[in-house]
């Protein structure tokens, strides 16, 4: 980039003198790589399929480019092949519809994880085992290695999609509460342990907000404790979704809760106030609950409310409220 930037100062830019700065420092003909993404349009589509032969000592690996399109791509690929958390690496080349790749081993591996670095631009479908999977979310060290791992045991309802819950980056362990609260782990008794845990000692907010949501689906009222306690919060997010958990057990005392609130909610807590103000306010609360709609700026919290202060209007006798409203 320096090279290409320097020799090109105070003049128009062109991919061709991109492409011959790099040919220059790298000693390499750059065409296929310009002509290919450059130029040209389309990505990969890869089927990755494994095939091991204990009494040989071999282990193959097939890549296979189904794209439609008929182009086939030339594609530096790094193999990674793992015994225990050693891992030794292959670079290889797929530029052939259908590439096999052949591996001499003494002991079968515990993975190989094709394209070590999660740089392909491309689709893949790679038919790895779970026991592969377990392995790699445990050693392989990138964060789409875990998140692979993850959206695998998430789309099988595999209990080891709680290994996210202890994952040392927050956005994966928020991405596994996310993925639990619709899964059919939901409501496994040692998976509700772990979100409880995360829950109390979380200190991501984020993360902290969805063990709470997650929590909050239960409706189990030994969570109440939990909910009055999150209430104030410094994150909206989290005071939100202890608003909403509380709403379910004990609406009354969320909507006192929620008027108290009101004044200076903002974010996710804007929204659970209005939630829980607008399902439990009665005729006599009409003036708060028509004052705070009236002045909330045009936004998406606005819209969001719309529907249910419909829904609370049903509720007004007072015709002349209604019409106001």
């Amino acid at each position: 980039m320096n090279n290409y930037l320097t020799t090109n100062k105070f003049k128009p830019g062109e991919a061709g003198q991109m492409r011959l700065a790099f040919e220059e420092v790298t000693g390499q003909d750059m065409n296929w790589y310009w002509n290919q993404w450059y130029y040209g349009s389309g990505h990969p589509e890869l089927k990755i399929d494994y095939a091991y032969n204990d009494a040989a000592g071999k282990a193959t690996v097939t890549i296979e480019q189904t794209q439609k399109s008929g182009k086939i791509f030339k594609l530096p690929i790094a193999i990674d092949v793992y015994n225990g958390a050693t891992k030794k690496r292959y670079n290889v080349w797929a530029e052939n519809k259908i590439d096999s790749f052949v591996f001499n081993y003494t002991q079968r591996p515990d993975l190989i994880n094709v394209d070590g670095d999660k740089i392909l631009l491309a689709t893949k479908k790679d038919n790895k085992t779970a026991e592969n999977y377990v392995h790699q979310i445990k050693n392989a060290p990138l964060y789409m290695d875990r998140r692979e791992a993850l959206d695998y045991f998430a789309k099988n309802n595999m209990s080891e999609l709680a290994l996210g819950l202890s994952d040392k980056y927050a956005r994966l362990r928020r991405f596994t509460l996310e993925k639990l609260k619709t899964s059919k782990l939901a409501t496994v008794p040692s998976i509700i342990t772990g979100v409880e845990k995360a829950a109390n000692q979380e200190t991501d907010k984020l993360t902290k907000a969805a063990a709470l949501a997650f929590l909050a689906k239960t409706k189990d009222a030994k969570y109440q404790s939990l909910f009055e306690k999150n209430l104030n919060d410094s994150s909206y997010t989290v005071a939100g979704e202890a608003l909403a958990g509380l709403t379910n057990l004990q609406p009354a005392k969320a909507y006192e809760l929620a008027k108290k609130h009101s004044s200076d909610a903002k974010g996710k807590l804007a929204e659970a106030v209005s939630d829980v103000v607008l399902s439990e306010g009665t005729e006599a609360d009409f003036d708060f609950i028509y004052n705070r709609y009236n002045v909330m700026p045009l936004s998406q919290e606005k819209f969001n409310s719309t529907d249910a202060f419909g829904e609370y209007l049903i509720k007004v006798q007072n015709i002349a409220n209604v019409k106001k409203a």
